[in-house]
């Protein structure tokens, strides 16, 4: 079951996954069975998802991710903090991910 995905949880790479930037795109490979999709055993992230996973420290919640994401690329934060949490959702849904 995939935990409730707010601004105020607190997320970490889970240790069953790898992650490498390739090509300013950073792929994340499973390393056991059972993470990520079935058709697709790699997870890449944009720019965007890039920034937002270099961020997943388990210390900061998204909701201050999100606020230095606006602030770095002055943008509106309602609009950065429903993109990280849609992220962070699909993330913990493939397991790549995990809230504290």
């Amino acid at each position: 079951m995939v935990p409730s995905i707010t601004l105020n949880s607190i997320c970490a790479p889970s240790q069953d996954v790898v992650a490498r930037e390739i090509e300013g795109e950073v792929i994340i490979i499973p390393l056991t069975a059972g993470i990520g999709d079935m058709e697709d055993e790699l997870f890449t992230l944009n720019e965007t998802g890039k920034q937002i996973w270099q961020r997943l420290d388990g210390i900061a919640d998204l909701k201050q991710i999100a606020t230095e994401l606006a602030t770095e690329y002055d943008a509106p934060v309602e609009e950065i903090e429903r993109d990280t949490v849609g992220l962070i959702q699909e993330l913990a849904q493939r397991k790549i991910i995990t809230v504290q």
